[in-house]
């Protein structure tokens, strides 16, 4: 059994909440952008961008992607194209089928298979009341997002959708799964494996839409509105950099199913986003985001 210093477990469960909160406002810029742009134009972009400003803060803060092991990089590859183009993919696709809610809903299928991957392939063993906070927050988090969901359009096609929902949460876990082995087996570290998941991804992005013969880059949005380019450059930063990195910084440091559980909440930093902004928040939603707090508090007794 791996055991983790609390010290080390609590620092990474902030690192993944921080990400979960800058997820949370990514996706308010990233939904505007959907609206003036194709979904494969905002994921290649913001994969490019973010590389290069990735690589930039690499070297130069002195660090270098040059004689990397080759195990621990061919585990970040895979996991780069198993949770971001596999996964990334199966989950639009869930949500054309599904809508917003129940994709959602499917998505917190996510923790437990991470806990369960992680116990059998890396022995990291959550105690019964870590199991417990898991549970807690994932029923917390449910319960905001149907409370927050809007009237749906009728799934088009349900076995498709959910076939996609579970093949997202799955690819996701896996991906989790195998960064954490990476990041715990070799000197790699956060900022190196963010490239390195992001760069396999981005590749295989480019080589399907030359192969669907979809432009990836029409700049003439950007010309007409030149406010598009702000918001992928906000998107960018806070959803892909900084979210992604913390993400990896987080399952450096934490047991993965309690990871995968602190960045699955996003939905409750919506909250006081919509509230600022005018929205009304149920007391419903609140009592949902409460229960979830008190799960997050159960994992680090």
């Amino acid at each position: 059994m791996n055991a983790i210093p609390l010290q080390s477990s609590f620092a990474g469960g902030l690192a993944a909440l921080w990400a979960a909160f800058l997820w949370a406002l990514a996706s308010i810029w990233f939904s505007r952008l959907g609206q003036h742009l194709p979904v494969i134009q905002i994921n290649f972009l913001k994969g490019l961008l973010a590389i290069l400003i990735l690589i930039a803060v690499l070297y130069a803060g002195g660090g270098s992607l040059a004689a990397l092991p080759f195990q621990p990089l061919m585990m970040l590859i895979v996991s780069g194209i198993v949770g971001i183009t596999l996964g990334d993919t199966a989950y639009l696709k869930a949500l054309q089928s599904l809508g917003p809610r129940r994709t959602l809903l499917l998505a917190n299928l996510a923790p437990p298979m991470v806990g369960l991957i992680a116990w059998a392939f890396l022995d990291e063993h959550l105690v019964w009341r870590a199991w417990l906070g898991v549970f807690l927050t994932l029923i917390g988090i449910t319960w905001v997002i149907i409370e927050r969901a809007q009237e749906e359009n009728r799934a088009s096609n349900l076995r498709r959708g959910l076939l996609f929902g579970f093949l997202a949460a799955l690819c996701q876990s896996i991906a989790v799964v195998l960064s954490r082995a990476a990041l715990t087996r070799s000197p790699i570290d956060a900022l190196q494996s963010t490239i390195l998941r992001l760069a396999p991804a981005i590749l295989l992005l480019a080589l399907w839409s030359l192969w669907q013969r979809q432009p990836l880059l029409k700049l003439h949005p950007f010309l007409q509105q030149p406010r598009l380019g702000l918001w992928m450059l906000t998107a960018t930063l806070l959803g892909t950099v900084f979210a992604m990195w913390l993400q990896q910084v987080a399952i450096a440091l934490t047991a993965v199913g309690i990871v995968q559980t602190l960045l699955s909440t996003s939905p409750l930093f919506i909250l006081p986003i919509v509230a600022l902004q005018g929205e009304t928040v149920s007391l419903r939603a609140v009592a949902g985001a409460l229960v979830a707090v008190m799960g997050i508090g159960l994992l680090y007794l």
